[in-house]
């Protein structure tokens, strides 16, 4: 299994199997510092959250549900 990058600004995922663009389940590992704040009930609410560290671990197609088959590609007018 080989890692896939995040999507940025001027790319984005798709299938190389089935040509999809728009659905996809994304398995990610992160470390988060979260606020929580606790109500008088005892009820949690995180109210800040920042993410220390993400991996993408896999990257699945939705419609054909391949894996290892999902690369970048630049969006229409990114470069603009």
């Amino acid at each position: 299994m080989t890692t896939v990058p995040m999507p940025t600004d001027t790319t984005r995922w798709r299938c190389t199997l089935c040509g999809n663009l728009t659905r996809f389940d994304v398995t990610r590992s992160s470390r988060a510092v979260e606020y929580v704040h606790l109500d008088l009930a005892g009820e949690p609410k995180v109210e800040e959250r920042e993410v220390v560290s993400e991996t993408i671990e896999s990257v699945r197609c939705r419609w054909c549900n391949a894996v290892d088959q999902i690369e970048l590609v630049d969006r229409p007018g990114g470069g603009s």
